[in-house]
């Protein structure tokens, strides 16, 4: 259960934030050097919003602790591979980075992915194939780097919550609070694999149409690093179901 007035004071931040970026927006400001955001628009804590949205769709408050650097870094490694791919460098990416709008970003339609890829601009047909490659690699070089945090914070929580049982006076705010975070931190990691999934099954829809509507010896690459991703995937999924043990509540004596 969070402190009062915490919530109030994430969405005074969130207005605050909302504002600066709208005035980006309206100057022409919003992007710097290869579609990066500036960074006078980037602060610390800008993916912070996806632990209390991914607790709030299971109905659990968030918790009013400070995120650590791991924690910090799990929500900014999550990120890239939570929002559709042809999501980035759009005119309403910074609005989505914030999470202000969360709608845009947040929900994979395998098919909207096929779509975009045929409206992006290509030299050719065939260079479809190019972009759809791009895409896939770049989850490829996320997955490493975002699963590493995430067993760093794994450990700590399962720390975290095994301490609980010998902090002296120990507020029940604050187990509660405790409990919160690593739903949080367990949550984002889940909603990292199920994107995942999402993901590869709209580039599987997006290669077959390719193969039908433009065939091109590309489709052998892609068809590789395709399956590549979803070996990944599936051996990043064993591991947390190996790893991750749901941990347990202090018990009140």
């Amino acid at each position: 259960m969070a402190l009062p007035g915490t919530s109030l004071r994430f969405r005074r931040r969130l207005t605050r934030s909302a504002g600066l970026i709208v005035l980006a927006l309206l100057t022409g400001c919003g992007e710097g050097d290869f579609g990066r955001i500036r960074s006078s628009l980037v602060t610390d804590d800008i993916h912070s919003w996806l632990g209390p949205a991914a607790v709030g769709a299971a109905g659990i408050p968030p918790s009013f602790f400070s995120l650590t650097e791991d924690e910090r870094e799990l929500r900014d490694l999550a990120y890239p591979l939570i929002q559709a791919p042809f999501d980035r460098q759009r005119w309403y990416s910074i609005l989505q980075e914030y999470g202000i709008d969360r709608i845009l970003g947040t929900y994979f339609d395998p098919t909207a992915y096929c779509r975009e890829l045929l409206l992006r601009p290509a030299r050719s047909p065939a260079s479809r194939y190019g972009l759809l490659i791009e895409d896939i690699r770049n989850d490829l070089t996320r997955i490493g780097p975002f699963f590493r945090v995430a067993a760093r914070v794994s450990d700590m929580d399962n720390k975290r919550a095994q301490s609980l049982h010998y902090v002296t006076d120990l507020a029940p705010e604050e187990v509660a609070s405790a409990m919160s975070r690593i739903a949080e931190n367990r949550l984002v990691a889940g909603w990292v694999q199920h994107s995942l999934h999402q993901r590869a099954e709209g580039y599987r829809y997006a290669l077959e149409r390719l193969v039908i509507s433009v065939p091109s010896p590309m489709a052998v690459e892609a068809e590789r690093v395709l399956n590549r991703l979803k070996l990944e995937v599936g051996e990043v999924q064993l591991a947390a179901l190996r790893e991750l043990a749901p941990p347990r509540r202090r018990v009140a004596k």
